[in-house]
């Protein structure tokens, strides 16, 4: 009788591959664990940077921005600024073509509506998370991942970086302007009946369906008032803030934007808000 061949030989082929396919497998898991937090984030975030004349600070921080190990997406306003900014940040666009998007517009504005036209755009563009940021260092980008935290490990729907919470301080800033701006959110706080420590604060996370509730087209302020009002929009239409301790830091580049006229409207804009029956919501 002849043996059969085919039955005398070993099949080989399983154990040598089935072990290297594993390898692979293993390999490619540690690696997509490794990439998705810096390529593939569960949740998108953008960050708004509104610019006037800020060419010795745009580079920095957005290179600061995608650096992080969080990853998140920038997008500046700027107010057609006649130092070339814009120019700046085309520049960069080469470098992260996909994350880094740029809005110009005619002229100078506000800061108000320069962040109303980003948060548009970055609904548009199906972003989860939209952040207020300056783009003078006095927010921290490092601080960026824990306002991050604060909307999506601890459920809150707006996240404002503090400077007068336990833990939020102030640096570089001379003690008047420091009571003026304490003194304010007291102010807010007294007549808004709000319990937010750092009403004027400008470093915030939202959540989009904050934004997408409240009628951005209702707001009216540009200045410092308008960082009040976004708070009580949100808070009038149900939503939850956390405040987060950071410290504020003085721009080391560049010219301050505050003036007498923004003080103004914060002080009697307060009062505004509160004789005003608007919801800010939807309709």
């Amino acid at each position: 009788m002849i043996p059969n061949r085919k039955s005398e030989i070993p099949n080989i082929s399983k154990r040598a591959f089935i072990p290297r396919q594993c390898i692979l497998t293993n390999a490619f898991s540690v690696l997509l664990n490794y990439l998705s937090p810096k390529f593939f984030p569960l949740h998108r975030g953008i960050v708004i940077i509104p610019t006037y004349n800020e060419k010795g600070n745009i580079g920095r921080i957005i290179e600061a921005v995608m650096a992080l190990e969080t990853a998140l997406h920038v997008l500046v306003v700027d107010d057609n600024s006649p130092d070339g900014t814009a120019d700046i940040v085309r520049a960069l666009q080469t470098t992260f073509p996909d994350a880094l998007h740029l809005l110009v517009r005619t002229k100078k504005q506000g800061l108000g509506t320069a962040y109303i036209a980003g948060f548009k755009h970055c609904i548009s563009l199906g972003y989860d998370y939209i952040f207020e940021m300056d783009a003078d260092f006095s927010h921290d980008p490092n601080d960026l991942p824990r306002l991050l935290a604060a909307c999506t490990d601890r459920g809150a729907d707006m996240s404002v970086g503090s400077r007068y919470v336990s833990g939020g301080k102030v640096n570089n800033w001379p003690v008047s302007r420091i009571l003026i701006s304490y003194f304010a959110s007291l102010y807010v706080r007294a007549v808004l009946w709000v319990n937010i420590k750092d009403a004027t604060a400008g470093f915030v996370c939202y959540r989009r369906e904050v934004l997408e509730t409240i009628n951005l087209d209702e707001i009216e302020f540009v200045g410092y008032a308008f960082q009040i009002e976004m708070k009580y929009a949100a808070i009038k239409n149900g939503f939850s803030l956390e405040e987060v301790p950071i410290t504020f830091i003085d721009r080391q580049v560049g010219s301050s934007k505050m003036n007498i006229g923004i003080f103004k409207e914060a002080f009697f804009g307060v009062l505004k808000m509160k004789f005003n029956s608007r919801q800010w919501a939807v309709s």
